[in-house]
């Protein structure tokens, strides 16, 4: 058992919205709804299947994707492709699954690494009002205010 020190997911996950925002001033990156632009990167490994190549193709047009560009995160994306291609296989291992998963996670593909890695997508511009989505928005408001908006809540 590993002993001391932080670990990924323990504690409270970071808040974009804290009141305490002078801990959290420009620490967050906002990143584009539309997702990045251009010229998929060349493949970096050796060979590649149809489905890799699809992967790779709309992995790189994510909003996350600005940020594996600005990190030459290149070969860490593609080795996410290939062991994500195999654990889509029948009878692929649940570790293969696991690692997957946690390397969906470094690379801020899920909300939790969205969080780890301090990222945050924009709205997209057509989606103004929150409504776009059918969704409406979630507008922040007082512990009090959503403790009225409960039946039986106090306030």
């Amino acid at each position: 058992m590993p002993k001391g020190g932080a670990r990924t997911r323990s504690g409270p996950a970071p808040d974009p919205e804290a009141l305490r925002r002078e801990r959290d001033a420009g620490e967050w990156t906002i990143l584009p709804a539309e997702g990045r632009q251009g010229a998929t990167p060349d493949w970096p490994l050796t060979g590649q299947s149809e489905r890799e190549a699809e992967l790779w193709e709309r992995l790189w047009g994510r909003p996350q994707a600005l940020m594996w560009e600005r990190y030459g995160q290149e070969l860490e994306v593609a080795l996410y492709v290939r062991r994500l291609a195999e654990a889509e296989m029948p009878e692929s291992s649940v570790n293969l699954s696991t690692l997957v998963r946690q390397m969906a996670d470094s690379l801020g593909l899920t909300s939790p690494g969205m969080r780890a890695n301090r990222w945050r997508i924009d709205r997209p511009a057509d989606d103004e009002e929150g409504t776009s989505s059918g969704q409406p928005e979630v507008s922040p408001t007082s512990a009090r205010a959503r403790l009225r908006a409960v039946p039986g809540g106090s306030g």
